[in-house]
């Protein structure tokens, strides 16, 4: 049986930089002027930091040289690259780090600039090589998003779920980063703009599709006792879990059930809640069909009712569930991998610091991270309190 992390670490400061187009910055620069938001946040120094976490989608060696050029020399560090979730499943990583000496405070940053200097065909090129997917690529599929629309067209087929819900959840989306100045995306959008829109992989269209930005995000993570001292408002990690059942989507069992289930069960056993405990919802949404496939497969309904659940405005502003309060990779920002942001804004949630998109009397939440092709499964429960 392992060991329980619950309310033994929490998160002090978070940081974001180079949003929705970094204006020629690096992905080193807009990471480390992110780092430094969070360290300063944090009540620390850069020479406290003694853990690093970190990944990239093009470099292997990127623990070590974000480590270098942020002047850090660790006794902690680590680059385990899950996708998109990465940054969820890093919670749990720097949590057995700090807990079992190995460092004081763990550093977890990420950061890329796909807008300002794309190069997407040669990163599907690179990735392509480097991991090879041998029942797919023969078949040049448009990934990821070919993968992600087999699993909505499964949905709709198996339970009845209709564009129009899918486009429900662009337009909540939409609806909060309306209320946030960093988002990238705030204009009106319709469930008529979304099903209109052009198609790219059917049933998805754009805008069913997450957007492609810069930006960079960064948080620090400390034990509980010392966090008490430095910040006055430390968020507390209540329960971890991470889950991956497959890497190719030829290979996942059932287009309509993901390792959230697992991943989720497990956080919410160590955090002592259940998904009705929940103030705000933080769900990695690169596809419109990701929010309905993880509000079911993480218990806030049944399984096949997460398209009438996302309906009626029940996940926007005002409604019953808030779910991705900042509007989501679908209208804030997506720079590779999203997941960091989900964290950031939890914590600004749970900190009242979130303005006009503020949820009234937030104290829980739950953040939710995908990697892969629904592959990679991490969700973390955060709290104001233990």
């Amino acid at each position: 049986m392992r060991e329980s992390i619950r309310g033994k670490v929490a998160i002090l400061g978070t940081g974001l930089a180079g949003l929705g187009h970094a204006g020629g910055a690096t992905e080193q620069e807009i990471i480390a002027k992110a780092s430094r938001a969070a360290v300063h946040d944090s009540g620390l120094r850069m020479s406290d930091i003694d853990g690093i976490i970190t990944s990239s989608l093009t470099s292997p060696w990127w623990v070590m040289r974000m480590a270098e050029y942020l002047g850090i020399r660790p006794t902690f560090s680590d680059s385990t690259m899950f996708g998109g979730s990465s940054f969820i499943a890093d919670i749990q990583i720097a949590a057995m780090a700090i807990l079992s000496g190995r460092c004081r405070h763990v550093l977890v940053c990420y950061g890329s600039n796909p807008r300002s200097v794309p190069s997407s065909s040669k990163l599907n090129e690179m990735r392509a090589a480097l991991d090879p997917q041998p029942y797919e690529h023969p078949y040049k599929p448009f990934n990821p998003v070919s993968s992600y629309a087999l699993a909505a067209a499964r949905h709709m087929h198996q339970y009845g779920t209709t564009r129009e819900q899918l486009a429900d959840v662009a337009v909540a989306a939409r609806q909060w980063a309306a209320m946030n100045p960093d988002a990238f995306m705030r204009g009106p959008l319709t469930r008529q703009d979304v099903l209109q829109a052009k198609m790219v992989s059917s049933p998805l269209t754009v805008r069913d599709c997450c957007l492609v930005t810069d930006g960079a995000g960064a948080f620090v993570l400390s034990a509980t006792a010392p966090a008490r001292d430095l910040h006055a408002t430390p968020i507390h990690v209540l329960g971890c879990g991470h889950a991956h059942w497959h890497r190719q989507i030829s290979c996942m069992e059932d287009l309509t059930v993901t390792a959230a289930s697992e991943s989720g069960a497990t956080a919410f056993a160590e955090a002592g809640l259940k998904p009705s405990d929940m103030d705000v919802v933080q769900l990695y949404d690169a596809f419109t069909i990701n929010p309905i496939l993880f509000l079911e497969d993480l218990g806030f309904c049944k399984k096949g009712e997460g398209g009438p659940f996302v309906s009626e405005g029940r996940i926007a502003p005002g409604g019953e569930l808030p779910v991705n309060t900042n509007g989501g990779g679908l209208s804030f920002g997506h720079p590779g991998m999203y997941s960091i942001f989900l964290v950031i804004e939890a914590v600004t949630q749970l900190r009242k610091q979130a303005g006009k998109r503020q949820v009234a009397g937030a104290e829980t939440a739950l953040v939710h991270g995908n990697g892969g092709v629904l592959s990679s499964q991490a969700t973390a429960i955060l709290s104001t309190g233990v």
